[in-house]
């Protein structure tokens, strides 16, 4: 039987749709109209969120973690705790992402992260987000601009232990973030790019020709912009002021208010736009517990008032992604539509999905989300359940 969802508006996110009708049948959407276009079926399901918002699901494609479980020392079988925490914050899909740590101990999890992708099933199942990649951020990362991550576990860049790692992945890795500026860097890109891996250039000191470099190699991303890069300067842009100008990349950042402050989140949204902008979280396991110490793969974390810090340096966040679209609206004054692409159609085009995901529309996965005017999350629907 199929089952049509209404409400009082839709976001594709492109479009707008007001009192829609957004019909869906063994997990997929088959249809999307609006009330006064089409009517239900007598056979046919309807539910009915009233005063609501329909928009995709939310995809995270930077973290590290949540509930109290860190990707890299989770078992496969304590996952699902982790993909009902972020279904309940909107997100129907995410990407574990690594930190820096021995090749051994990462090669580990990501044969578990891989078993974790491998085990989701293809018809549905428990609502919660699924994996659906792996981002590794490192071991090919600046000295100068680690953050928290190991000096001791960062590697410099070669083609062999980049196949090492995917091999370890079984080919999941989907995005990897890397210090262009390191000798050995620029074969890895092209090599990553070749095996369609978003790069995602990030953790780095590098001039502005570096990056124009790395781009031309084959990056197409930036990650957490602002953070562990080299500041910009009206003389000496750097990495950053590729970023923002270069339309052939997209970039992300962490809207959580402390990672970047508002003006500056401003500053990223315009120079982005609404086509290339990504929200990410880099939530750690702390992610929707009490303040207290905490695990962000071999490093320790102390979270205190929703601030995680190691060593007096940030370390990840505890920001969840349907906090971040919220801070999108009030830090910057976008519509909720804008701010949702942000969150869903943006990082999922940047990865490389096809059109099932990331959108409303026919043809698509029913995995989607219902919000509040606000953006308050009223309900998320994965594979066409949860209602």
């Amino acid at each position: 039987m199929k089952t049509v969802f209404t409400a009082s508006r839709l976001y594709t996110p492109i479009e707008e749709i007001d009192h829609p009708l957004l019909f869906t049948e063994d997990g997929q959407i088959c249809d999307i109209s609006s009330r006064a276009q089409k009517e239900v079926g007598s056979n046919t399901r309807l539910v009915d969120f009233d005063n609501s918002v329909l928009a995709p699901g939310f995809l995270d494609i930077h973290i590290h973690g949540g509930a109290g479980l860190d990707l890299m020392r989770a078992s496969v079988s304590e996952l699902p705790e982790l993909g009902w925490f972020l279904a309940s914050h909107g997100v129907t899909g995410y990407f574990p992402t690594t930190v820096a740590a021995p090749l051994d101990s990462t090669c580990a999890a990501l044969e578990r992260l891989a078993d974790a992708i491998e085990s989701v099933p293809s018809n549905g199942g428990a609502v919660q987000a699924r994996p659906l990649g792996i981002h590794l951020e490192g071991p090919f990362l600046s000295h100068k601009r680690r953050g928290v991550h190991p000096p001791e576990n960062l590697v410099a860049p070669t083609v062999p232990i980049f196949d090492r790692l995917w091999q370890a992945s079984r080919g999941h890795v989907r995005m990897i973030t890397i210090a262009p500026e390191i000798p050995g860097a620029m074969e890895v890109i092209a090599e990553a790019a070749r095996r369609k891996v978003l790069v995602s250039i990030g953790h780095s000191d590098a001039e502005m020709p570096i990056a124009q470099q790395a781009v031309t190699s084959g990056a197409r991303h930036a990650t957490h912009t602002f953070n562990a890069m080299r500041p910009l300067d009206h003389r000496d842009p750097g990495i950053v002021g590729e970023v923002l100008t270069d339309d052939r990349l997209t970039a992300d950042i962490i809207v959580d208010g402390i990672h970047v402050l508002p003006p500056v989140v401003q500053l990223f949204l315009r120079a982005k736009g609404i086509e290339r902008a990504v929200l990410i979280t880099d939530a750690i396991s702390a992610t929707g517990m009490p303040d207290g110490r905490y695990q962000l793969g071999p490093i320790q974390v102390d979270v205190k008032d929703g601030k995680c810090t190691s060593g007096g340096s940030l370390a990840g966040s505890v920001l969840t992604m349907d906090r971040a679209v919220r801070n999108v609206v009030q830090f910057a004054r976008w519509p909720l539509k804008d701010a949702v692409r942000a969150a869903s159609l943006n990082p999922a085009r940047a990865v490389g999905f096809d059109d099932r995901r990331g959108v409303l529309a026919s043809g698509a996965e029913a995995d989607f989300v219902v919000l509040d005017p606000a953006g308050q999350i009223l309900k998320t629907i994965v594979h066409g359940q949860g209602y």
